[in-house]
């Protein structure tokens, strides 16, 4: 069986593929030459699951979405202590590229806007380090949280150097306080090639998952960060990733989130997954404007604010699977959403399930999100497409919409039409 989680997400984007406002940015000729109709989507679950639709391969730089990883980094190598000496947590109110200091120690306000990400930057491999070997440790920790080997594009790198002026200024005050050390524009170079490492959607949206698994990647297994550095850098994201934007965006969204000027948009919801959306024209806060449409889309679908009252996922949503020669059997317990039902999906995709009957168990489903509805009624259609007969025993009339995608009602069994002497496979 396909899983249906692509077709879900290819529906988000045609459904906000016909906005056309907004523009790209102008003001990094390299970057005012994308494509505006670029439009790609990427879910990776923290149990190393991708699903991708749209233009989720085209390649584009990360621009401030580096920022929270390398912000992480710092964390890493430095602790908390070390790195709030030089950056403050606080939101700023102000865009991405103001000079936004505390006052009386002049440090800049959070690590997500262009002054405190060169201020973090500079910590990076030491504050002697060279701007080759800091670039290279920043480039291969990346890489690392991509899962495979990123490079830097040197076009957009040096179209963003030769009108870098408003980030040099930035630097030359940073370093007339006494929060860098290096040469203005040796940090402005430094930050200016963290900036123009080139993914794509599927790279981010696992980067992101990276962080919402406690820094193991899940696809590789490595353990890159600790649990405290990604719930640090998850904070900070919620409450400055997209600048003067963010307030809205937690209470419309709800997510950790952090955005770039070449379109892409990450958000990572804690122990579940990661997403990332591509979309090259922006906001006036420099967000992408279709990737913000989809994140909300995909907040209210799939119940990811970090505010929802609603129960979580906290156990295995698959409690046995029971087959025999001719009937499978699946019971399902628990909360069932958009987490839950990817699991479900999947670990179906993962059995032998090639029976003449297939039967969905959700007596011990407590509650049943929309989006969980929409995917598992999708997967049973295509369970009967593949020539399955398909049943659902619900006695306490959990699932209120049957209809599926093509018209026709899922079929509804008792628990007693299933009783099978065939052997528990989990």
């Amino acid at each position: 069986m396909k899983s249906p989680i692509p077709f879900y997400l290819q529906k988000i984007l045609d459904s906000v593929r016909g906005n056309k406002d907004g523009a790209v940015a102008d003001y990094i000729p390299e970057l005012a030459q994308a494509n505006p109709d670029y439009l790609g989507i990427a879910l990776c679950s923290t149990t190393g699951h991708i699903y991708a639709a749209g233009d989720a391969q085209q390649r584009y730089t990360m621009q401030s979405i580096s920022k929270p990883f390398v912000y992480a980094l710092a964390l890493q190598e430095l602790g908390l202590d070390a790195v709030r000496d030089i950056v403050g947590m606080e939101p700023s109110g102000e865009a991405f590229n103001e000079l936004s200091l505390n006052r009386n120690d002049h440090r800049p306000v959070n690590p997500m806007i262009n002054a405190g990400a060169i201020a973090v930057n500079q910590l990076i491999n030491g504050v002697d380090s060279t701007v080759e070997d800091r670039v290279e440790c920043i480039r291969s920790y990346i890489s690392r949280l991509a899962g495979r080997e990123l490079e830097i594009d040197r076009n957009v790198c040096d179209s963003e150097l030769e009108h870098s002026e408003r980030n040099l200024s930035l630097a030359h005050m940073l370093r007339n306080y006494g929060i860098i050390q290096d040469d203005a524009h040796d940090a402005v170079l430094s930050y200016t090639k963290q900036c123009s490492i080139a993914v794509d959607t599927r790279d981010l949206a696992v980067m992101a998952a990276t962080l919402a698994n406690g820094g193991r990647q899940p696809i590789t297994g490595e353990k890159i960060l600790d649990a405290d550095v990604c719930r640090l850098t998850l904070a900070v994201m919620a409450s400055c990733g997209m600048y003067d934007g963010a307030g809205r965006w937690i209470a419309e969204v709800g997510i950790p989130a952090k955005s770039g000027v070449a379109g892409g948009l990450i958000g990572t919801l804690p122990g579940q997954l990661g997403v990332a959306t591509f979309s090259p024209r922006l906001n006036a806060e420099g967000n992408s404007i279709r990737g913000v449409e989809a994140f909300k889309q995909l907040s209210a679908d799939m119940g990811l604010h970090l505010m929802s009252t609603e129960n979580r996922v906290g156990i295995n949503p698959v409690r046995e699977v029971e087959q025999n020669d001719d009937v499978a059997v699946i019971h399902l317990q628990g909360h069932i959403n958009f987490s839950a039902v990817e699991a479900v999906l999947h670990q179906l995709r993962e059995y032998d399930l090639e029976r003449s009957q297939v039967a969905l168990d959700i007596s011990q489903v407590s509650t049943l999100h929309k989006v969980g509805r929409r995917l598992l009624k999708e997967g049973l259609r295509r369970l009967r497409e593949e020539g399955a007969e398909i049943a659902v025993i619900d006695p306490d009339g959990i699932l209120t919409d049957r209809e599926m995608s093509d018209g026709t009602l899922v079929p509804l069994a008792d628990a007693e039409d299933y009783q099978i002497a065939g052997q528990s496979i989990l």
